[in-house]
């Protein structure tokens, strides 16, 4: 079957490893006759990526005007991808392209919306592997997503999944999930992964928290989406009850005759319970609600694009943001 792919990669400081990767995807794609796109999205990049994907052909080259993280230039990829199956994947040449007929013919026979890769035999430093099992054993205690790997950007996606669909943070590693909340079928595949071979791991302490907290984002969206008052109500009563109790406690000492001048901890503790808890939960989980919503509804998006351009032959076509 001739199938239609679009290859997306989103790239940043990744000068050493993107010309073969793109050989690879290029070589991967024409020897199982794909009718196929590679698109690389340069996410900012301050060394002689730029360049490089300049001289690459065939390929649909996303700039992003500064660097707004894999997330977003993943996003911006999915959405200038034109053919029916979307493949994402890493510029740091750790994920094979090999691996994508594979994952694809798994799609087909069992008949699954997305196919995700799961790096068993992980080539990566021991604190980084360490890290993951760690985001992986909270993953699968808050989400359910049903895989082993959610941190392999490794995915073939059939294109509809994305419709209507906005990423931001670090949610990247999350799509599954995202996906199985909306009704879509997830699968999983052993993939093959490789060691870095030139450039730095771009992941740091900074991305692992902003990943558990966009994780914790998922589960409360995927738990109370559509009935967030089940979240709220409960924690609602449960700050009226501290408050109601603290009330209580307050009117036992002033019926004892105690100067409530020097007792003025119960009845602090019953305004806080009762007023400002409720006020930062309501409000803090609103929010949430009410910024998924924004980019739901608006075009827009928490990125700049600053030219799509097309390399096919010595031509190049370029686009405007």
């Amino acid at each position: 079957m001739n199938y239609s792919i679009s290859v997306v990669v989103p790239v940043f400081n990744e000068e050493g490893n993107i010309a073969n990767l793109h050989k690879e995807i290029k070589d991967v794609c024409e020897k199982n006759e794909y009718d196929y796109e590679i698109i690389f999205v340069n996410d900012g990049s301050s060394d002689g990526t730029d360049k490089v994907c300049r001289t690459l052909r065939p390929l649909k080259y996303i700039k992003m005007r500064k660097n707004f993280g894999q997330t977003a230039a993943m996003d911006a990829g999915i959405k200038a991808a034109t053919k029916d199956l979307i493949v994402t994947m890493d510029g740091d040449g750790q994920n094979d392209p090999a691996d994508i007929p594979n994952m694809i013919k798994y799609m087909e026979d069992n008949d699954v919306d997305v196919v995700s890769g799961w790096r068993k035999n992980r080539k990566d430093t021991f604190m980084k592997r360490f890290v993951s099992r760690g985001a992986n054993l909270l993953r699968y205690m808050l989400v359910h997503d049903g895989i082993h790997d959610s941190g392999c950007s490794l995915k073939v996606y059939k294109k509809e999944c994305f419709k209507g669909v906005n990423l931001y943070g670090e949610q990247h590693r999350f799509i599954p999930a995202i996906l199985k909340i909306k009704g879509f079928t997830v699968g999983e595949v052993v993939v093959n992964h490789r060691a870095r071979t030139s450039g730095y791991t771009k992941y740091n302490w900074k991305r692992t928290i902003k990943g558990f907290v966009d994780m914790i984002s998922v589960w409360f969206w995927n738990k109370f989406a559509t009935r967030p008052l089940h979240l709220l109500g409960g924690l609602g009563l449960l700050f009226e009850l501290l408050g109601f109790g603290c009330g209580i406690w307050s009117i036992v000492l002033f019926a004892m005759g105690r100067k409530m001048s020097n007792n003025i901890f119960p009845p602090l503790l019953t305004i806080f319970f009762v007023i400002i808890g409720l006020i930062m939960i309501v409000f803090g989980l609103m929010s949430e609600i009410l910024i998924k919503t924004y980019y739901g509804v608006h075009v827009d998006t928490s990125y700049s694009i600053k030219s799509i351009e097309t390399f096919d032959g010595n031509d190049s076509n370029e686009k405007e943001a």
